[in-house]
């Protein structure tokens, strides 16, 4: 892999590549997070609910690493989620821990839909699908990055 080096000016001259994403982050969330309140859930609780449909049942480690989120952080996140009865944790093999998207998790995802699928639809009509993919694959590049610079 070919490595840029930039002096500082060039360095600060560009907006944080962190700074930008977050941002971002936090504006999509919150659009998804306003329609989605009416199915009772957040758009990070559908975000590990539509894992656990894809993928079937997952160890939490595996989980987490899928979502690229901090075991703790999910471990959090999931609290909830198993209170309303949308997936079950159980043992599984030596201290890993199994999680299972329920019948009421599978519903509640059905539920949910509706409000997803209405911001998805207008930000894929604000952004054009041919730009979305573009910009898909370039945070891919960008998780993927992450990993080599040892994060």
């Amino acid at each position: 892999m070919m490595h840029m080096h930039h002096d500082t000016d060039s360095l600060t001259a560009l907006p944080c590549i962190c700074t930008a994403l977050r941002k971002a982050s936090r504006a999509v969330t919150r659009a998804y997070d306003e329609v989605m309140e009416e199915a009772g859930m957040s758009v990070a609780q559908f975000s590990i609910l539509r894992h656990l449909a894809r993928h079937g049942p997952l160890p939490l480690s595996r989980l987490a690493e899928l979502l690229v989120m901090e075991r703790t952080t999910l471990y959090r996140a999931l609290g909830p989620i198993e209170r309303h009865g949308w997936v079950t944790i159980a043992e599984g093999a030596g201290r890993a821990k199994i999680a299972t998207l329920s019948p009421a998790g599978h519903q509640a995802i059905a539920d949910a839909t509706a409000g997803w699928a209405k911001v998805q639809t207008a930000m894929l009509e604000q952004i054009g699908a041919d730009d979305w993919q573009e910009l898909e694959a370039a945070l891919a590049r960008i998780v993927a990055a992450t990993r080599e610079c040892g994060a």
